[in-house]
């Protein structure tokens, strides 16, 4: 079974996401907060880059890793996304790889990716999302 994931609200009108294990992350609309919208990009890109990181580091040694950016496409009047974008970029300036070194890492970090990012073949799909309500009184 996945990790529980909770909410709650703070006094100041920001959130804070925690997990069973300890994790933990703050959220809202305001100066310095990743909204909920946003926190699907930084999934996305996260996803990437933990699933990119070991062919990067068998290339360009311990430590290095992509830098991943991911855009979405906003429409209003759905409130949702309809598409995202993302950009693996990877400094190997100073391993000096060649032209075919690098095609195969490019290959090889998509194909990591496309195997392992969870958070990506969930998108890629539709994924029903089942809720329910409980008012305590």
């Amino acid at each position: 079974m996945a990790k529980r994931i909770w909410v709650e609200r703070n006094k100041d009108g920001s959130w804070d996401a925690f997990g069973d294990d300890g994790s933990h992350v703050k959220f809202g609309h305001g100066k310095g907060l990743f909204t909920p919208g946003e926190l699907v990009k930084v999934a996305l890109a996260g996803c990437g880059a933990l699933s990119s990181q070991f062919a990067v580091e068998s290339a360009l040694g311990e430590g290095h890793g992509a830098t991943i950016t991911v855009d979405g496409a906003y429409d209003a009047d759905t409130d949702s996304y309809t598409s995202f974008e993302e950009h693996v970029a990877v400094d190997a300036t100073a391993a000096d790889l060649t032209d075919e070194d690098a095609d195969k890492l490019s290959e090889r970090i998509t194909r990591h990716i496309n195997k392992s990012c969870t958070v990506k073949h969930t998108l890629e799909k539709e994924t029903p999302v089942r809720f329910d309500v409980t008012v305590r009184h």
